[in-house]
């Protein structure tokens, strides 16, 4: 981070601060992510999440699942604690009684929050131990290292998401029922799809359900084990491989300040210059129908585009 970004930085901090400190921004209530702050101050990724890991480091901040960032329950206008101050006494006590009470469901829940709220990318030993309270070392009571950390979250996350007791009916319901849920898991924690590898998948046992669901559903098909593992693996690398996106596009609209429809906007015009030339005449009829992009919908499409190839696989005919 250069020097005007270390201004910045500190510029926005206090301005944050000041709010918390007035009680403009009173406990319990959200403070800007680093998406927002991005896109209010202008400033790189880098130094929006500098921005938020200073004020938790001063206890003005606090991650909570589900909500993001807000202000932390015991500030109040003129209680902040005295800035660059080391913590003693009482403080030292509550941070050994928070060791005391730490558990890993309480660690990874609170890394499952930073990182729905700010991405994996802001997921470390020493960010979460600030959000619970506690020293980075009592962290390694409970998880090896930040690997089995991340491997743990994945876990908690898959758990979320059970089965029926009762199955639908045909295959083909099935599959779409588990690519459904699969796309409903990747909306709701965007960082799981980056965090998922295909070709070196990891020992997320709560994600087994999701293989043998597919499986036990394709199974007594004609398909050969190997076939029925290739299918459920194409499936499941379509979901993963549109949901990729959807990280992407909330951090590009966090950098640009612009959705997706107002950054197409910018770009007509060279596109148009391109067009010019005469050459794309089948894409230039599509630009001038203007077409209507949907993750949900592209999702939707690829999905029974795959399970139309199952049923001509299995000797059917594709619905």
């Amino acid at each position: 981070m250069d020097g005007r970004e270390a201004s910045r930085s500190g510029q926005i901090v206090a301005e944050l601060r000041r709010r918390i400190e007035t009680g403009e921004l009173a406990p319990g209530d959200r403070v800007p992510s680093t998406r927002e702050i991005t896109r209010r101050w202008n400033v790189a990724m880098a130094t929006a999440t500098k921005v938020l890991t200073q004020l938790r480091h001063e206890g003005l901040v606090r991650a909570v699942p589900g909500v993001g960032t807000v202000v932390g329950t015991g500030v109040s206008p003129g209680t902040v604690p005295p800035r660059d101050v080391p913590r003693t006494g009482a403080a030292s006590s509550r941070k050994s009684g928070a060791d005391r009470t730490l558990t890993r469901a309480r660690i990874v829940t609170t890394a499952i929050a930073v990182a729905d709220a700010e991405g994996l990318a802001s997921v470390s030993m020493r960010r979460v131990a600030g959000e619970l309270g506690v020293a980075t070392m009592s962290l390694y009571r409970h998880v090896t290292d930040k690997d089995d950390l991340l491997t743990r979250m994945m876990d908690t996350s898959f758990s979320e998401w059970p089965f029926p007791d009762e199955p639908p009916a045909g295959w083909r319901e099935r599959l779409e029922l588990a690519g459904r849920m699969l796309w409903a898991m990747f909306r709701r924690h965007p960082w799981l799809a980056w965090a998922l590898s295909v070709t070196r998948p990891q020992p997320v046992a709560n994600a087994i359900p999701f293989t043998e669901w597919v499986l036990a559903s394709l199974d007594g098909h004609g398909l050969d084990l190997q076939t029925m593992l290739t299918t459920h693996i194409t499936l499941f690398n379509h979901v993963r491989g549109t949901a990729i996106n959807i990280e992407t596009e909330v951090e590009a609209e966090a950098l640009s300040g612009l959705d997706a429809d107002e950054w197409i906007n910018t770009q007509v015009p060279a596109l148009r210059a391109v067009l010019a030339t005469g050459r794309f005449p089948t894409f230039e009829r599509l630009v001038a129908e203007d077409y209507d992009f949907d993750l949900d919908d592209l999702f939707e499409f690829g999905m029974h585009r795959i399970l139309d190839g199952v049923a001509v696989l299995l000797g059917e005919t594709p619905s």
